[in-house]
């Protein structure tokens, strides 16, 4: 592998650069998800529950059917890690106030310190990737990180990560 911090080569979509983007990707993946795997582990909890208990606990009050739709999966995958998680104390489920057929979930106390817990040490993670790369940078890999998400989901995915602000 050639040297990662070198400059911007012009050619960057010869497969050789390809291949590299990937790589680093499944590395940083790795290494993204370690700490929080090892916490998850304790709980006899995997990444589908992570997911869920980040996207629960950055959304309070989502609606399964919403859930289902962040994260592609079948209800029936859903329904296990969900009941786990329930079971378990992390997370609860309440009926809709205007829709009783409707579930909102939302974390529980214990919830919401083991989202901490398991986002702490990935917040520092992109803390320190952020500041080594600038702000130059992270712009651009935020681009780069767009554009690998398939066109039909990218408005759900800019309206999650940037909620309208409520101050108008």
């Amino acid at each position: 592998m050639t040297d990662i911090n070198a400059g911007p080569n012009p050619l960057f979509l010869r497969e050789e650069e390809l291949k590299q983007g990937i790589e680093l990707l499944f590395f940083a993946y790795r290494d993204f998800t370690a700490e929080p795997d090892s916490l998850l582990a304790a709980y006899g909890f995997g990444r589908a529950h992570h997911r869920v208990i980040h996207f629960v606990g950055r959304n309070p009050g989502l609606p399964v059917a919403e859930l289902l739709r962040i994260l592609g999966i079948t209800k029936q995958s859903l329904s296990r890690v969900l009941g786990q998680l329930v079971r378990s104390g992390i997370i609860r489920r309440q009926k809709g106030a205007t829709d009783k057929r409707q579930r909102l979930l939302f974390l529980t106390a214990a919830g919401e310190k083991l989202e901490r817990e398991l986002s702490a040490p990935q917040r520092a993670r992109f803390a320190r990737a952020y500041r080594q790369a600038g702000a130059e940078a992270v712009a651009g890999w935020r681009k780069v990180l767009t554009g690998l998400i398939d066109e039909d989901s990218r408005d759900m995915v800019e309206r999650m990560i940037r909620p309208e602000s409520s101050d108008g």
